[in-house]
């Protein structure tokens, strides 16, 4: 075990080398290690590459991935359900709405409006992704069965893409544009500053997740062994549910609505370490999600073009395989009860 985390360990600053590396414009190695380590490069504009771009761009990777990831793992613990996900509560669903409600009916894009609209765009998509986590929170006072608040979660993110399609529908050509490339997803144009504010708020989240480690391992077991160890599941149940919100909602409103990263990190982690002690299974899905961030990116980028591919028309690539071979091998997997 301590082997394979190792090698995770040492495959994440390696990716993320090759991130800085690869790119539109060609950037000799020695350079990209000079800025790695604080030194000056005498090409002003590799320089500005690398640290305005490149290097924001990378630590956004990681941390986007890590937030999905540990999001995806809390809720498929709590929903014992293998195929859980951070979208499948209709959490990302409400803050694209939010980003809706400020795109499409201001009718411009973020670029237009300058740091101001982008920070409404960021208040929009918490708003929304918080106000689906009160409703939830709401119906988990009335519905005690996990699996009966599951539903909710997937009634309430059909309502919430009712509610888009009606707004692009009455919308401006310029907002459905602007929407439709945010939908897309995406880790670059992050500024340092912004950074600063999603890692704030993500780390913290990550963070508090770790002191749950004892509940998520007594719920593996079940309800009755967890209330039995002294688990208030209610509790434990509304706190995953909203630190996996706030993980969801806040990569959602700085990177876009991605895609099956908080679905198949977890299993993927699961199979690498082959446990599902989460004392070891979550920090080794940070870690996984974000060397997966990292590997999503070196693949969206295209050498010597300026044009980056959408992040969610790679992560399928990467998340469908993953998930086929769970549906498939689930009697052989034995994660969960």
């Amino acid at each position: 075990m301590k082997i394979r985390l190792l090698i995770l360990i040492l495959v994440i600053p390696l990716l993320f080398f090759c991130c800085m590396l690869w790119g539109s414009v060609d950037i000799p190695a020695g350079d990209v290690f000079r800025v790695l380590v604080g030194l000056p490069l005498e090409n002003h504009v590799w320089e500005v590459i690398l640290v305005e771009s490149r290097l924001p761009m990378a630590f956004c990777a990681m941390l986007a991935g890590a937030a999905l990831s540990v999001a995806g793992l809390l809720l498929q613990t709590t929903f014992n359900n293998p195929l859980a996900g951070p979208s499948i509560l209709g959490i990302s669903s409400g803050a694209s709405l939010g980003v809706a409600v400020v795109m499409l009916m201001l009718g411009g894009s973020v670029g237009a409006y300058g740091f101001g609209y982008y920070a409404s765009v960021v208040g929009g998509a918490m708003a929304g992704a918080m106000i689906i986590l009160l409703i939830l929170l709401l119906f988990s006072g009335i519905v005690r069965s996990t699996a009966m608040l599951l539903i909710v979660g997937i009634l309430v993110g059909y309502l919430t893409s009712s509610a888009i399609s009606l707004l692009n529908f009455f919308a401006t050509q310029e907002g459905v544009h602007s929407f439709v490339i945010w939908g897309m997803g995406s880790f670059s144009g992050i500024t340092w500053s912004r950074l600063g504010v999603f890692a704030l708020i993500g780390v913290s989240a990550l963070i508090l997740s770790l002191l749950l480690i004892k509940p998520l391992n007594a719920l593996l077991l079940g309800t009755r062994y967890a209330e039995s160890m002294g688990v208030n599941i209610r509790r434990t149940r509304n706190a995953l549910m909203i630190l996996s919100g706030l993980l969801t909602a806040v990569t959602t409103a700085f990177c876009g609505p991605i895609g099956f990263l908080g679905l198949v990190v977890p299993h993927i982690a699961r199979m690498f370490m082959r446990t599902s002690n989460h004392a070891v299974l979550l920090p080794t899905t940070a870690l996984t999600g974000s060397a997966v961030g990292l590997l999503c990116t070196l693949l969206s980028v295209l050498p010597s073009r300026t044009e980056v591919i959408p992040l969610n028309a790679i992560t399928p690539i990467v998340g469908i395989p993953v998930i086929i071979y769970i549906i498939v091998a689930r009697k052989k997997l034995h994660y969960f009860n």
